[in-house]
């Protein structure tokens, strides 16, 4: 498989993320950066630099919803555009869609115990609907199928990070489209989001997450080209290190559950540096902990009030 990287500046933490240009029966971009000016004229370099320009992509396919990697599919009105039909809530930004995800989060935020001078600023954060596309996708993917244009190609849901996410492998020669399922130097944060269906019930990505890497170690991958960071070939050890700091750290926030907590309560300990800058994505590893271990049967949840508190079993 002939791919071509294009590495694209983003406004995160996380740095550059990747874009993959295959050359098949169709001209394909995995991934399109985040709508920034620097991430449109990186896009544009890469692209000249494999001697292609924009026009002469025929497809972009995305591994996830995440504006790091769904900005600049603007970039491409003439291709064809795919992904996870959730990936369309977001292109579209339809009133109910978004007066839903608020809902959803606001309810969870009160659940968690968070207090109500943070849940404004968790929500704005979530937003940044200016570094998504505008285009709705031109069509679906779904678990088994082949990307159009790339016999052999095949399509695996694995949400966790995203609840959009997938991979996309060559049945051929193993390699992975992977998207943010398994990187470099750092682990993917399972972030909580809405679930597909769009009910109010929370989808338990940490758990989510655990699943997918152990289906891409069972899947015999010969390389990985990841969203961020260099390619992987050293697959199953990677995943294996990984779940076990994961199970780590579980047992860091079991070793402190000395009394009953909300999730806000813990990630003030776990984060107490970070956690008012960074409260989001603190509050989201901290629940994916809990899920973890209640799921292991060694803390269960107590409500009172709707708020939910964590207690040793």
């Amino acid at each position: 498989m002939e791919v071509h990287k294009i590495v694209i500046p983003t406004p995160y933490a996380v740095g550059d993320v990747n874009a993959f240009l295959v050359k098949g029966d169709a001209l394909t971009l995995f991934d399109a950066g985040p709508k920034t000016e620097e991430a449109y004229e990186a896009i544009k370099w890469g692209l000249r630099s494999a001697g292609y320009d924009l026009k002469d992509v025929e497809q972009v396919v995305l591994t996830h919803h995440h504006p790091d990697h769904a900005g600049w599919i603007d970039a491409f009105p003439g291709a064809e555009l795919l992904g996870h039909e959730y990936v369309d809530y977001w292109m579209k930004k339809e009133p109910s869609f978004l007066q839903y995800h608020e809902q959803f989060f606001k309810k969870l935020l009160k659940e968690q115990g968070v207090p109500d001078k943070y849940v404004n600023r968790i929500l704005h954060v979530k937003g940044e609907i200016e570094l998504f596309g505008t285009i709705p996708l031109t069509g679906y993917l779904k678990e088994g199928d082949e990307v159009p244009g790339h016999p052999g190609m095949k399509v695996y849901e694995t949400p966790g990070h995203a609840q959009s996410h997938l991979i996309f492998v060559n049945e051929q020669t193993r390699e992975c489209i992977g998207g943010d399922l398994l990187l470099e130097r750092t682990s993917s944060n399972p972030l909580v989001e809405p679930p597909i269906d769009l009910s109010m019930e929370r989808p338990k990505s940490l758990l989510q997450y655990n699943e997918s890497l152990k289906r891409l170690k069972n899947l015999g991958i010969s390389k990985v080209y990841s969203g961020h960071g260099g390619e992987l070939t050293q697959i199953e050890p990677l995943i294996d290190e990984r779940l076990e700091k994961q199970r780590q750290r579980a047992f860091k926030v079991y070793g402190l559950l000395d009394k009953p907590q909300t999730n806000f309560e813990m990630t003030t300990q776990l984060f107490e540096r970070i956690y008012q800058q960074q409260l989001g994505l603190t509050l989201s590893e901290t629940l994916g902990q809990f899920d973890y271990l209640v799921d292991q049967g060694m803390v269960e949840i107590e409500e009172q009030d709707g708020v939910q508190y964590y207690k040793k079993r």
